[in-house]
């Protein structure tokens, strides 16, 4: 019943092993940001070359093995199961294949439309059931299951491994340095760090909860095909409302803790006095920096649709 704590996904792990920890977490931040922002109306091969520089970064990262090759199985294996039930939505016929004039009018042109079908599945008979079908894959289905299971694993993967190499106040400092420049228009940049840094405190505390209920329902050995669905369904709601209240209660003791010591908070300077880390190497951020300006034009150039 661990299987949680082996997911260290949103938490960090301390060590000194891997060069992404030595790296500037506003580097760090502004690389996830690019793995988050440039898949937007891009092409199956940009995002197929994200996935895969991902993975190349995660195996060349350094980082010990037992930290993320089961986040990253989760992740793929999330990823490849929406992007199939993402594939088999139906789609509409793409509108340029629709002939404005007949064949006939044309000369030398064909009666028969040209097919968008990848694969066709079903009906599917079982005995004397039969299931509803066919199931048509087509060229715009393909791509949306693509397009579906390529972000998901970029987004979430990109993000775990950035919260696994950086400490919660690393990524403060670093969000609070992008955010400077909004402190002119009033925008409560010190507030707004703090809360995101409870916020990544709190992630701990709700795998925490959320392992503890799973616990209490293993130790009862319930079985949800005797229990029904309505009845199932009515456990599920139960077990959700009780996390969201234990959520919440955890939530209630830190602020009382937080006012019990006056309601204070540290501005993110005090977090990270220096501007250079400890152990951070200039020339590995140099050419981080140098590489992440060629990706972000080689999409322009090449990862439009």
């Amino acid at each position: 019943m661990d299987w949680l704590r082996q997911l260290p996904i949103g938490q960090y792990v301390a060590g000194s092993s891997g060069w992404l920890r030595r790296l500037d977490p506003r580097l760090k931040l502004a690389w996830v940001l690019m793995f988050l922002l440039t898949p937007v109306l891009a092409g199956p091969l940009w995002r197929l070359a994200l996935v895969v520089a991902l993975l190349l970064i995660t195996f060349a990262s350094r980082l010990p093995l037992r930290i993320w090759w089961r986040s990253l199985l989760f992740v793929l294996l999330l990823g490849a199961v929406l992007g199939f039930l993402a594939m088999l939505l139906p789609t509409g016929e793409p509108a340029s294949i629709l002939a404005v004039r007949s064949p006939q009018e044309v000369p030398g042109a064909s009666a028969t439309s040209p097919s968008w079908e990848l694969l066709r599945l079903g009906p599917l008979r079982i005995g004397s059931l039969t299931l509803g079908g066919p199931l048509v894959v087509g060229r715009r289905s393909a791509e949306l299951g693509l397009n579906t299971a390529t972000l998901i694993v970029t987004v979430l993967h990109s993000v775990n491994l950035m919260l696994l190499t950086t400490q919660p106040e690393d990524l403060v400092w670093a969000l609070s340095w992008y955010l400077a420049p909004l402190a002119v228009f009033g925008v409560p940049v010190d507030r707004l760090s703090f809360q995101l840094l409870l916020a990544l405190r709190f992630l701990p505390l709700v795998q925490e909860e959320l392992q503890n209920l799973l616990r209490a329902l293993a130790s009862r050995a319930i079985n949800m095909r005797q229990l029904g669905f309505k009845a199932s369904f009515a456990l599920i709601l139960s077990v959700g409302e009780r996390l969201l209240a234990n959520i919440l209660l955890r939530a209630e003791q830190g602020a009382e803790a937080l006012l019990a010591r006056g309601g204070l908070w540290l501005p993110p300077e005090q977090f990270r006095p220096q501007l250079v880390l400890a152990g951070a190497s200039p020339l590995l951020n140099i050419a981080s920096a140098m590489l992440l300006i060629l990706v972000l034009g080689l999409r322009g150039k090449y990862g439009g649709l």
